[in-house]
């Protein structure tokens, strides 16, 4: 399967929207939006978030097809990764290349990244690109309805 990263049109935030609306993956993630199914805000957020200098978005494309996105964003030296699959596509290796791949066109270190501590699936991409786990956090998870336990993760150079 051919994986690739390419700027993020706008045709593709719908399928966004859909692939974070997944029951499955929301559960998974933890940390989402407050109400995924409120397109206003989920609008709103990627109009900021691509209006933003120095955030690197990016459509991931797996043999041509949408199938999630990357960023990295922040103030320099705290710089985080997060990317988000559709879970139709999950447990084909797809993550951890999309986040080579923004590795690779993010030379900046550290970066950081953060999951959900029950979050293994989203812990191995990391860890195989590199991060390692330098901290235990705890926060509030709007898919969860309650504060969990989080992994904190850094990339050094």
């Amino acid at each position: 399967m051919n994986v690739v990263l390419r700027e993020i049109h706008d045709s593709d935030l719908p399928v966004f929207f859909r692939q974070m609306n997944d029951p499955e993956a929301i559960e998974m993630a933890a940390f989402t939006a407050k109400d995924p199914a409120d397109w206003d805000a989920f609008d709103a957020h990627w109009k900021r978030i691509r209006a933003t200098p120095g955030v690197v978005n990016r459509t991931v494309l797996a043999d041509g097809d949408v199938v999630g996105s990357a960023a990295v964003y922040g103030d320099p030296g705290e710089r985080e990764v997060t990317y988000w699959i559709d879970r139709a596509y999950w447990g084909r290796g797809i993550a951890t290349r999309a986040l080579r791949a923004l590795l690779d066109e993010v030379p900046e270190r550290p970066l950081y990244a953060r999951a959900a501590a029950d979050n293994a699936a989203s812990r191995r991409v990391l860890e195989k690109c590199g991060f390692r786990v330098t901290a235990q956090d705890r926060g509030y998870a709007n898919a969860r309805g309650a504060e969990i336990d989080e992994v904190v993760l850094t990339l050094d150079g």
